[in-house]
């Protein structure tokens, strides 16, 4: 299945379109809509809240009308934070219309509860293609930061063990940065290691 992966806002946060379906819609929602190819979108997931990574949803709402957002319960709660904004780039946003977590909508994905960058972080996992949209838990040799408000480093070693349980030719598309693999994380990210 084709995936585009794209670098959007100041953040250059991986938004993907994989299967109809948009990753992490964090800004350069004309751009992320054109990308489609004129195909309407199945929905947003969101891997976490956090204002690099929703910053296009309004947006993307008005141009597909009842476009559904997957974001874990815990992370919803995050969206209209009043610290969860970095203006100019990133003003604070409403909650978005249509705001779901019936993860059965989701077909031929895993998903997998990683909390511990943000308390519902979430990892999506699709099986037969050989693909996890990691978000900000993992990185290319590095994970998410944690001393963000709700960050808990515990809870994201936890979150890692899922993560590296899967199989080692699974492509890691993170939340920033290069892409990897399960097997590469294994061998080189130093916070796997030991």
């Amino acid at each position: 299945m084709q995936r585009k992966t794209m670098a959007v806002g100041s953040f250059e946060v991986n938004c993907s379109i994989f299967d109809g379906w948009i990753v992490d819609p964090g800004a350069e929602a004309s751009r992320i809509a054109a990308a489609l190819q004129g195909v309407a979108p199945k929905g947003v997931l969101l891997t976490h809240a956090h204002f690099d990574h929703i910053g296009a949803i309004g947006d993307l709402q008005r141009m597909f009308p009842g476009l559904k957002v997957f974001v874990h319960p815990e992370d919803a709660k995050i969206i209209t934070h009043p610290l969860n904004n970095f203006p100019p780039d990133y003003p604070p946003v409403a909650m978005p219309d249509n705001v779901v977590w019936d993860i059965a909508e989701i077909k031929g994905c895993e998903v997998i509860e990683t909390p511990g960058h943000t308390p519902g972080g979430v990892c999506y996992y699709f099986p037969e293609e050989k693909i996890v949209f990691t978000g900000d838990t993992l990185f290319n040799y590095s994970v998410g930061r944690t001393d963000l408000p709700g960050g808990d480093m515990a809870a994201l070693m936890a979150s890692l063990k899922k993560l590296v349980a899967l199989p080692e030719e699974t492509e890691v598309v993170p939340g920033h940065g290069a892409f990897t693999t399960i097997g590469a994380e294994k061998r080189g990210n130093p916070f796997l290691l030991g």
